[in-house]
């Protein structure tokens, strides 16, 4: 712990303890400076690679000798706290840096030091080559999964904040590339369960509609039940087909049959085509009711879920046309 001072900066004579501002504090007896002892700054940088990996440096010197941390040292008298970060990045690393976002302050008492303050940035790696240099002993880079405990417990905590800043947009990545491979486990599965648990209410909804429509007339001669019960089993082949439960052949052959079905019971194809585009309007509407789509998340989950929603209704528009030439 760093040691009081002794002696006043102004006059010279010594200091003595006063109680002031509920703290007890060095002031000069002669002059009657006071002596405010306040916290060292500390910057540290946050740097995140294209894997999502974060560097840390191994601390060559005292204190923590030995153990992992961020780039990180003293801020300079008349240095910018964000300049402090990236000439410490500089020094321990070799990279340059540009200054993102704060991730967070915290104290920490310090044997060596007396009491930090940590200023931690995320900060982008604009060059160079990382490198350990300064008082690195060596550096690496760590998954989130594969972080060692750190020298600093506010470096845990921008570190672990870093990731979590970063969680949604990575899973956003992750399901795009499922979606653009044709893999699962997509983020707009949450709103296809969704539609499944309320098939029936959309397809409620979704009757009132083609039975009192002008491009759908047919419809209103059909048994309620009977039309209702098709548009539940289209919006489980809907389901099924984006779960990956059913494939394109099992879709094609229901909307082929579908398709034959009205043909011989007199609607007209734009009938049919209308009513399957009035099902797709109904989903959104529905998801549109139950969901609030102001953040990031939901709203790429409701982008997905319509990019999906026109490749299965392309498909069965297709089909439901080609029933109509058998």
């Amino acid at each position: 712990m760093a040691d009081e001072q002794r002696y006043c900066g102004h006059c010279g004579s010594a200091l003595e303890k006063r109680r002031l501002e509920d703290r007890t504090r060095q002031v000069c007896g002669s002059c009657g400076a006071v002596f405010y002892r306040n916290p060292l700054p500390v910057a540290a940088s946050v740097v995140l690679n294209e894997a999502r990996e974060v560097l840390l440096v191994k601390r060559r010197n005292p204190p923590h000798k030995g153990e992992w941390c961020l780039p990180t040292g003293f801020a300079e008298m008349d240095e910018d706290i964000k300049s402090a970060a990236l000439r410490e990045l500089r020094e321990e690393t070799g990279l340059q840096g540009r200054v993102l976002r704060l991730l967070g302050a915290a104290s920490e008492a310090n044997e060596f030091y007396g009491d930090l303050l940590f200023v931690s940035f995320e900060v982008a790696r604009e060059a160079g080559e990382a490198e350990a240099g300064d008082d690195a002993e060596e550096l690496a880079w760590f998954a989130a999964d594969r972080v060692p405990r750190l020298a600093f417990a506010p470096h845990e905590e921008a570190v672990a904040r870093c990731f979590e800043q970063h969680h949604d947009e990575w899973m956003i990545q992750d399901s795009f590339a499922r979606l653009e491979s044709g893999g699962e486990a997509l983020i707009s599965d949450t709103l296809v369960q969704m539609v499944e648990e309320h098939a029936e209410e959309i397809s409620r909804r979704w009757l009132e509609v083609v039975r009192g429509g002008a491009t759908t007339p047919t419809y209103a001669a059909l048994p309620p039940a009977m039309v209702q019960e098709k548009a539940i089993a289209a919006l489980s082949k809907f389901c099924s087909w984006l779960s990956g439960e059913e494939h394109g052949d099992e879709v094609a052959e229901f909307y082929l049959e579908l398709g034959r079905q009205r043909r011989e019971q007199g609607f007209g194809l734009q009938e049919v085509v209308s009513a399957l585009t009035l099902l797709r309007r109904e989903i959104w509407l529905f998801i549109g009711r139950h969901r609030a789509l102001v953040d990031l998340m939901e709203v790429y989950r409701a982008m997905e879920l319509s990019r999906r929603v026109v490749l299965f209704f392309d498909r069965a528009l297709y089909h439901t046309a080609r029933g109509y030439s058998r």
